[in-house]
């Protein structure tokens, strides 16, 4: 598949309360490794597998949540031509001038109808410790804590759910891999810009902007169980599994971070091409599509979000 336009989910900002407690949560429980702390206050943090400088922005502030979620896109030209086309949409388009974030070129940003803050870029600095790509080691330090991969997806909540499932597959060109639908319309979905079973996903929601997780990928399975353990250890606020899903197949295991933003660890998932037909849930079923084994949802999973 020749991927262009839209590339993949590049990174996200969100909120925390406390820097040096989301540091040694994010760093050495996930095992993220810390690129940057910036002047500003802000950290820059990668997974031991991204090839790109960061892909997690954390931000100490006074409530959790999220800022921003971007994703990268082929090259400058593409910029240009998104801009028309989300000004065609009806959406108004702002600039990010080149380094407001630390070797990240220019980017355009722009508010969906659920609220959240969506941003496009093309250009960020190679890290000084990415995967080795001359006769490669599977890693080039030991990986630690959960080991995680790198910056996987969203979940955001919003309004307006079937508006921006219109947006992404009209405006970015993303794939509608799965939804939950109603005789009112979608109330969930799962979109990407790539081969992948979801960049992000969106689940209608009254108040706008909210941040259901941020997810971390992992190698396999048997990670998730390692996860567990370490959340078990450390006494890390669990929410729901180890499990696995039905959307997407992945497996999983989600808890929150000290700042109460709900993290995941998500491992396997099938590939998707865009000749594949949406997979669609009703919502008597959506117990089983989101947690396969239990086959129902908890209230704390559906309500709580930052």
């Amino acid at each position: 598949m020749a991927l262009t336009g839209v590339l993949r989910a590049g990174f996200v900002q969100f909120r925390v309360l406390e820097m040096d407690e989301a540091l040694a949560h994010y760093v050495d429980h996930i095992g993220l490794e810390l690129v940057e702390k910036a002047d500003d206050g802000r950290a820059y943090l990668k997974g031991y597998d991204e090839f790109d400088r960061h892909s997690i922005v954390l931000r100490e502030a006074d409530a959790p949540g999220v800022d921003v979620m971007a994703f990268k896109v082929g090259g400058a030209a593409d910029l240009d031509t998104f801009e028309k086309r989300i000004t065609d949409f009806g959406l108004a388009v702002d600039h990010v001038a080149a380094g407001e974030q630390p070797t990240v070129g220019r980017r355009i940003g722009f508010e969906l109808p659920s609220g959240h803050r969506i941003e496009l870029y093309a250009e960020m600095a190679r890290s000084d410790n990415g995967p080795i790509t001359e006769n490669p080691d599977i890693w080039r330090d030991d990986p630690h804590g959960m080991r995680a991969l790198g910056f996987d997806h969203c979940l955001l909540y919003g309004p307006n759910v079937a508006e921006v499932t219109r947006f992404f597959t009209e405006v970015l060109d993303f794939g509608l891999v799965e939804k939950v639908q109603t005789p009112d319309g979608p109330i969930a979905v799962w979109l990407t810009s790539s081969t992948k079973s979801h960049e992000v996903a969106f689940v209608e929601h009254p108040e706008p902007g909210k941040f259901h997780h941020v997810s971390f990928l992992l190698e396999s399975w048997n990670d998730v169980g390692h996860a567990a353990d370490i959340i078990s250890r450390y006494d890390i606020s669990r929410d729901v599994g180890p499990t696995r899903h039905g959307i997407t197949r992945g497996q999983t295991i989600y808890f929150f971070d000290p700042s109460g933003n709900r993290n995941e660890v998500f491992a396997g998932g099938y590939s998707y091409f865009p000749d594949h037909p949406t997979r669609v849930w009703t919502p008597d079923q959506l117990g089983k599509g989101i947690f396969y084994y239990e086959k129902e949802l908890n209230d704390r999973f559906l309500g709580v979000v930052t």
